[in-house]
């Protein structure tokens, strides 16, 4: 399958490549999830419908290696400029810290659209080279990308010999992933900006939608959706 690079991939930080232990600690930034939607009910309509052939070990249904390879895009959309935390199932989780992130304004919001632009190519690769015709495998095309962008406090701790983000902003940005947009802009592709990341990143927000989650234990989080083309 082609590799697609979005064009904000070009950025570099100082130069090097930066892992999570150069931010062991605490530590402030930008924190970034890209998560596709659908992909859980995907995958297991997709076991459903090939469950006998899985079971009998000599089958892998196609849609995994392409599901794969649409997460192996998505990292390369966005890291860098940001720096991969890791991969949660359906999701990239990444971040930057305060002073290290490259871009900023509508560099961002093109940053984000590359990305998304890239997603969609791929998926539209990866329908092409869908050979099996069954139901189930065939919903691939309608999986769809979101974007969480919030900024705040975290800790940088190793979990089990990995580096794992910690913290109540971490927590807020997925906690995030579920809200009710789609009550604003239905299954549309977007960007959820909360205002941390908005002023903290100087966005533009022209044309955003203005919305207010609310989560247990945690003050209501003000944000706005920017939709994707």
């Amino acid at each position: 399958m082609q590799r697609w690079a979005a064009p904000c991939s070009r950025f570099t930080r100082k130069g090097r490549v930066l892992t999570s232990d150069d931010h062991s600690g605490a530590g402030r930034g930008t924190l970034l999830l890209a998560d596709i939607s659908g992909y859980t009910a995907f995958l297991q309509a997709v076991a459903g419908a090939h469950a006998a052939d899985m079971a009998a070990g000599t089958f892998v249904p196609k849609a995994y290696p392409l599901l794969r390879s649409l997460l192996d895009g998505i990292v390369e959309g966005i890291a860098p400029p940001f720096l991969l935390s890791k991969l949660e199932g359906d999701a990239v989780f990444a971040f930057a810290a305060e002073g290290e992130l490259a871009i900023r304004g509508q560099s961002v919001v093109d940053c984000l659209t590359a990305c998304y632009e890239a997603y969609r190519a791929r998926l539209d690769e990866a329908g092409e080279l869908m050979t099996c015709t069954c139901d189930a495998c065939l919903l691939i095309g309608g999986l769809e990308l979101k974007f969480v962008l919030h900024h705040g406090d975290y800790i940088v701790q190793s979990v089990a010999g990995h580096q794992e983000l910690l913290g109540p902003d971490v927590t807020v940005s997925h906690l995030l992933l579920k809200n009710n947009v789609a009550d604003l802009i239905g299954r549309s592709a977007y960007a959820l900006v909360t205002e941390p990341a908005a002023a903290h990143l100087d966005l533009p927000l022209d044309g955003a939608l203005p919305i207010t989650e609310q989560y247990e234990h945690y003050a209501p989080v003000r944000a706005s959706v920017l939709t994707l083309p």
